[in-house]
């Protein structure tokens, strides 16, 4: 592909007449954009690329230095640089945005989602120069896009709304008031953007300050407006949304989409349809949703969520004014290309399809695949990709903006990547993501790929009785790791006595021993240690991959049981085994000298092999040392220290804040884990710090 990289970064601006020079209705037979330029990065930029791609579009990336290898610059026909990492320097910069579009020719600009894609000022900026923006108009934007604003608009449009607060709020003193008034628990939120930003829920006095507080920071740092907004907060809701697409005369509205499964407010596993409407509730809400479109004449994709109580009363939450991250499960269910109709609507083409034409074929099911810790909170996760091995197979797609050797920065989101499986029934879906989310390797950064997995064997996900409460109650301690059952300990075992035999094997077969006189075997017997468990086993190849595995007693020295199976698979990240007439997956993430590191169900866990011998010599090895940093509070992600609360001699109580850290644009509360002292205090505003450095020390 010829493809042209520029950078505006070093101030170079252009000053023809862009409206004179660049009339945006093609004059090729095919009437449609002859370039579009994306104003976005990572996964959505590459989705809207690949449609373009398809219509014969060209396309434009824009990029900020730290994304300047990035594979949604590498897929596109232009690439421009548009300012520094931080993204309000160059993904929110609007004027070196403008720049990249008069200096490339691009004739419309689809915004993806977050950064611009619901900032009305560049819409407006767009407007100016003739440029058509894919997505609604300004007026549109602002309306809807403001939670503020489209609640007022909602009520007047007969759409139910959740009770609270219609308007701005300004100040500790007044949210408080208002919290009182509609009475806790609340929402406090920002009255721009989305993602789960920006966001707090609010118990009492004390949370509402410290929400409101950080919510308005971090809206400002994502979105460049700081208005906050409170409602009431509906426990164990279910947030059900409905996909919207309205050419300015004709509304149409989609089935909608469970986004039930959230951490921090932000969405982790969608599906669709929901398995808790019924036809009814699903027809009265895509009305509704269709009547907010008209009250402003509403025209391109949108999407009108929903909080849904235990007894199917809805309640409108805000309208998205631009595709979702979740849209491909509605692509999947019905047919149909969002992002191509969004580009058609912009070019003033009328929709070619009516209400009758999107009817529920089939389940899908979204898992957003972060670069977090699961075990620690999903906190945030960086670095470079070692090794990225996407799943294939029927009913699986993938929709990412990662490539191996790529790098996950603490200036972006942590989206890896979308997982999306479809069948024709909701059971099939969740086998098809439990084997996509067995065969998905990441290796260099940690990933929620474990937390994802239990979620498709959780006994409440599989009867479909979710709430936006969820991960706490189904986690109240944090996620914990898989609980392998006895039978997958022994399975996990016969696969390392089967790396074990082909470990030594290979060595074994080398060269030097080629020329043996007498062939040396691989050992036979073997003691597997999982979770401190001892398992002495018997290997044998039969033949071909056939194998047999003996589970023996130690002390009686008898065969306890006997197991036999096959291997379909042995490469350097992937076994995979057949046993029972059972297909089971093990990814290889550590391969040491008597030991790997499995990947089993998604979870990981160390599984030790060694012959009699040396596993009677092992105990001699000496432990490891231990270091005690319980007096110490450690930085639980990399990221940029925003404020320390405290200062050397202080004397705190549990619970009490510290410091704040910023990563991925989400603030985080660092607390006191006890009552203490403060003896030192290493951090400081300003500066950053990697994982598990040092912030504070405890006397």
């Amino acid at each position: 592909m010829n493809r042209l990289v520029t950078s505006l970064f070093n101030g170079s601006k252009t000053t023809t007449n862009y409206i004179q020079r660049n009339a945006f209705h093609s004059t090729t037979p095919n009437f449609m954009f002859e370039k579009i330029l994306v104003a976005n990065r990572g996964e959505i930029a590459c989705r809207v690329f690949k449609t373009c791609k398809e219509m014969g579009i060209k396309t434009v990336a824009i990029h900020s230095d730290a994304d300047k290898h990035a594979r949604h610059v590498l897929e596109a026909d232009e690439a421009v640089c548009v300012g520094p990492a931080p993204t309000s320097q160059s993904y929110l910069n609007i004027d070196n945005i403008l720049e990249a579009i008069k200096s490339t020719g691009a004739q419309a600009v689809h915004p993806g989602y977050g950064f611009l894609s619901e900032n009305s000022r560049f819409v407006k900026e767009l407007e100016k120069i003739g440029v058509t923006f894919i997505g609604p108009n300004s007026y549109a934007m602002h309306a809807l896009g403001d939670k503020i604003e489209s609640k007022k608009i909602a009520k007047a449009a007969g759409v139910s709304v959740i009770p609270g607060f219609i308007g701005e709020v300004d100040g500790i003193e007044q949210v408080i008031k208002i919290a009182n008034e509609i009475g806790y628990p609340v929402m406090v939120k920002a009255s721009a953007g989305g993602g789960g930003k920006g966001m707090r829920i609010a118990w009492n006095d004390e949370d509402v300050k410290i929400g409101y507080r950080l919510s308005k920071q971090e809206a400002k740092s994502s979105f460049g407006d700081d208005r906050m907004l409170i409602e009431k907060y509906i426990d164990r809701g279910r947030h059900i949304e409905i996909q919207v697409l309205s050419d300015g005369e004709t509304a149409l509205y989609f089935p909608e989409r469970e986004c039930s499964i959230q951490r921090r407010n932000q969405k982790v596993v969608e599906e669709a349809p929901s398995p808790f409407l019924d036809d009814e509730t699903r027809t009265a809400m895509g009305k509704q949703a269709v009547a907010l479109c008209k009250a402003v004449g509403y025209k391109s994709a949108g999407t009108v969520e929903f909080l849904v109580d235990e007894k199917k009363n809805f309640y409108f939450l805000e309208m998205n004014t631009r595709l979702q991250v979740e849209h491909p499960i509605t692509e999947e269910i019905t047919g149909q290309d969002l992002v191509a109709h969004m580009i058609r609507i912009a070019y003033g083409e009328r929709l070619k399809i009516a209400q009758k034409d999107l009817k529920i074929k089939g389940w899908a099911i979204e898992s957003r695949v972060y670069a977090e810790d699961p075990y620690r909170n999903f906190l945030p996760s960086i670095g470079r990709i070692k090794k990225y091995i996407r799943p294939e197979g029927p009913g699986v797609r993938i929709d990412g903006g990662i490539y191996e050797g790529g790098e996950i920065s603490t200036y972006y989101d942590p989206l890896i990547s979308k997982l999306i499986t479809y069948a024709d029934t909701r059971k099939t879906a969740i086998v098809r993501m439990k084997r996509a989310l067995d065969d998905y390797y990441i290796k260099g950064v940690n990933h929620n790929v474990p937390f994802l997995r239990d979620v498709m064997e959780n006994a409440k996900f599989l009867s479909g009785d979710i709430s936006t409460k969820f991960i706490p109650e189904e986690y109240p301690e944090g996620f914990q790791g898989y609980k392998f059952a006895p039978k997958q300990i022994e399975q996990l075992a016969i696969a390392g006595a089967i790396l074990r035999y082909a470990d030594q094997h290979k060595s074994l077969t080398n060269n030097a021993n080629q020329a043996r006189s007498s062939p040396v075997e691989p050992d036979e017997f073997n003691v597997v240690v999982i979770d401190n468990v001892r398992h002495l086993v018997r290997f044998q190849m039969v033949k071909d991959a056939q194998f047999t595995v003996e589970f023996v007693d130690e002390e009686e020295e008898v065969v306890i049981k006997r197991v036999e199976g096959s291997i379909d698979e042995d490469t350097q990240e992937m076994l995979r085994l057949t046993i029972g007439g059972s297909v089971l997956r093990f990814q290889l993430h550590n391969r040491g000298t008597h030991s790997y590191t499995l990947q089993f169900h998604g979870s990981k866990i160390d599984v030790s092999v060694r012959t009699p011998e040396e596993d009677r010599l092992f105990k001699f090895m000496p432990e490891k040392l231990h270091i005690d940093n319980s007096n110490a509070l450690l930085s639980p992600m990399p990221g940029a220290i925003l404020s320390v609360a405290v200062k050397e001699g202080d004397k705190v109580v549990i619970g009490q804040e510290l410091c704040i850290i910023e990563a991925m644009k989400m603030q985080n509360v660092l607390r006191a884990p006890r009552d203490c002292e403060i003896k030192s205090i290493k951090a400081k505003a300003g500066t950053n710090v990697a994982v598990d450095e040092i912030l504070i020390e405890f006397k």
